[in-house]
């Protein structure tokens, strides 16, 4: 491998070689970047770098306030073990998302991995922002393992960000000592910091700056949501992926707004419940007891509209179309709620109760719900009214926006079944398309309903890549030997992955025109969020007015 890079740098030599490598007496790769030389791994023709500082650790007073850029270094840098991952409570017990073990936590966790393919030079360059409801996760987590998509000619970077109360904590004395005058905010001011970081040295790895897509799921895709929405980040990427992405309300930096407490009272009311007053206290508490005693008193990490990060709330800045003008690949799952129950109220006592309190919270909206999702068997009923007030109606909207704006767009529905979800009742969960996207059916956690081995699953899982990573590449999803993916366009073509790819039209008729008519109905009267509060929690729907019918 470093010979392949060492000899297509001399046959370039008139040109410029996007990675300067040196071998080792162990064989391992060392890229000499713009802030100092790394030595990573050589993994079957891949380089490797784990835990690279792109910011300073936010401890003392850099704890909530913007990412400082991390200061270069001299001699070479191992970068061969992963950073810790930020702080984050306990996994949850039974959990099929929990990990094997918790990760080692830190402040000092602003770090990312890159993966190269030999050779590398003006590659496309693959930003992957790990979910887990901006509380958890970690770049470090095996199936976000980049090496499948590296072998298919990307960079690919992962990164790790502020979560939970070190990462979205405002609150009015932290916006006195902004020079913004604002607070909250700082996982995504992370972010956007590390692709700042892609931008001045990515060029070291093989990748092409000019060519970025970020990517996620879940709270990833959220944040993929927010980077499209931040004036900060334009123009740091060029394309976007959003699986199982949900544009629920935000709360306002200073006011009440949607039903929602402003986040600088949010901030305030907690230091309260904890009984720790002045920032000096909070700077000072330990930070792992701080994550998990802010989690337990339900503190609740989302970007806030503070009007410089987030100038106003997602469905506001794409409807004014000032979001990032790019291409998008976006969809969903069909069980999404399977493995997320905790999301659902609890269940009528039958079908007339059921209807009962649709008609109740709907009103002349009532029939169209009660037609999308009928009584005529609850579970499944209220499994999907809360998908797809989450993710079905965000990824239409994700499709739709960006198809306004002239941009090419993707919408997929995964709806894939195997035996072992299937038993665990979890057809096509949440989360479920990224070993499959990634290429990691071999790194999910130890609670995951296994992916089968044989032919059809790699087959599968082949396509997806395939799919993504030529979207990455030209911001066309195609996959050899596969259907052609159209766009969403006027037809609001879409494709479904369920044991193979199959393209379609009208995924879900009427669900997204119900859907909007409720939010805009929400956003209108201006007391209610958009989320979960749906189906039988629903309350009182507004009445109609004028653009929202």
């Amino acid at each position: 491998m470093i010979r392949s890079l060492i000899r297509a740098c001399a046959v370039s030599a008139a040109l410029y070689c996007s990675a300067t490598v040196a071998t080792t007496l162990d064989a391992s790769p060392v890229v000499e970047t713009p802030v100092g030389p790394l030595r990573g791994l050589a993994e079957d023709g891949i380089s490797v770098f784990r835990g690279i500082p792109y910011a300073r650790p936010p401890v003392g007073q850099l704890r909530w306030r913007p990412p400082v850029p991390a200061s270069a270094w001299t001699g070479v840098r191992d970068a061969t073990r992963f950073g810790p991952a930020c702080h984050q409570p306990p996994s949850r017990p039974g959990s099929i998302y929990a990990p094997a073990q918790d990760p080692p936590m830190s402040e000092d966790c602003l770090s990312l991995n890159i993966w190269a393919p030999a050779g590398a030079r003006d590659a496309p360059v693959f930003v992957w922002i790990h979910g887990g409801a901006l509380s958890g996760g970690t770049s470090s987590d095996p199936m976000y393992d980049g090496a499948a998509l590296a072998a298919r000619g990307l960079v690919v970077v992962s990164i790790n960000y502020r979560m939970g109360v070190l990462g979205y904590l405002a609150h009015p004395d932290l916006s006195a000592e902004s020079a913004d005058g604002v607070s909250g905010n700082y996982g995504l001011l992370d972010q956007i910091e590390a692709l700042r970081w892609v931008q001045r040295n990515i060029a070291a790895f093989g990748g092409n700056p000019g060519n970025v897509t970020i990517a996620g799921e879940s709270a990833g895709a959220l944040s993929v949501m927010y980077l499209m929405a931040a004036p900060a980040a334009r123009d740091l990427f060029h394309k976007a992926v959003a699986q199982s992405a949900y544009m629920m309300s935000m709360p306002a930096l200073r006011e009440t707004a949607h039903g929602m407490p402003a986040a600088e009272e949010t901030g305030l009311a907690l230091s309260r419940t904890l009984g720790i007053r002045g920032l000096a206290r909070l700077r000072a508490a330990d930070a792992q007891s701080l994550t998990v005693q802010a989690a337990t008193a339900g503190f609740m990490p989302l970007g806030n509209v503070d009007g410089k990060t987030l100038p106003a709330q997602l469905v506001e800045v794409f409807d004014r179309r000032q979001q990032a003008p790019v291409p998008i690949l976006a969809g969903f799952n069909e069980g999404e709620i399977r493995s997320l129950r905790f999301l659902l109220p609890p269940q009528p006592a039958d079908a007339a109760a059921y209807d009962t309190a649709i008609r109740a919270a709907y009103a002349d909206l009532a029939d169209a719900m009660l037609q999308r999702y009928p009584s005529t068997d609850l579970d499944a009923a209220m499994l999907a009214t809360t998908r797809d007030a989450l993710y079905g109606w965000t990824a239409e909207r994700l499709v739709r926006s960006q198809t306004v704006l002239g941009q090419a767009s993707y919408l997929y529905f995964w709806d894939h079944a195997y035996p072992a979800a299937t038993e665990a009742g979890l057809h096509a969960f949440h989360a479920g398309e990224i070993p499959y996207a990634l290429g990691t059916l071999h790194g999910t956690p130890p609670g995951w309903p296994k992916s089968p081995d044989t032919d059809a699953e790699r087959a599968l899982a082949d396509a997806l890549q395939g799919y993504w990573s030529s979207f990455a590449a030209d911001g066309r999803p195609t996959a050899a030997g596969r259907p052609d993916w159209p766009a969403y366009g006027d037809a609001r073509a879409f494709m479904a992955f369920a044991g193979t790819p199959l393209p379609g039209t009208h995924l879900l008729p009427g669900m997204f025109e119900l859907l909007e008519t409720v939010v805009c109905r929400r956003r209108a009267q201006g007391d209610q969020p958009w989320h979960w509060n749906v189906g039988i929690a629903s309350p009182p729907l507004p009445p109609e007015t004028d653009g929202c019918r």
